[in-house]
């Protein structure tokens, strides 16, 4: 693989993944609208499965959490195909400290990269 195009590649899915987050922290639907597939499904930590219209309705909601953040964050490319992994900290309603793990999957469909999956766990 081209080094240079995985440069680039890593460079654009870390800037999702900061757009990802800060669209979870700001409810922002229509910047998810943009970067999720049209077949996106995601895990919730309650165990739903929601489907792209669902979770932008969900996103829509204002969060009850504070201070999001992901930290450890591991970005696997693999071709048109990326995993990202990393550990999320933020601050409850309560003003207590709260955690959680997300598993982002990625497609480079058309030229762009699309989340496609998303598995999130709260501790």
């Amino acid at each position: 693989m081209n080094p240079v195009v995985l440069e680039s590649d890593f460079a654009i899915l870390t800037e999702l993944n900061r757009d990802y987050i800060n669209s979870v922290q700001t409810s922002d639907v229509q910047r998810f609208d943009e970067i999720l597939a049209e077949d996106f499904l995601c895990s919730t930590p309650d165990g739903l499965l929601l489907n792209k219209a669902e979770f932008l309705k969900h996103t829509a909601a204002p969060v009850h959490i504070l201070n999001l953040e992901a930290r450890d964050v591991q970005v696997r490319i693999m071709g048109d195909f990326a995993i990202i992994h990393a550990r999320t900290t933020f601050t409850q309603q309560d003003g207590q400290s709260g955690s959680g793990r997300y598993t982002d999957t990625w497609a480079r469909r058309n030229g762009r990269w699309l989340a496609t999956s998303a598995h999130v766990t709260r501790l």
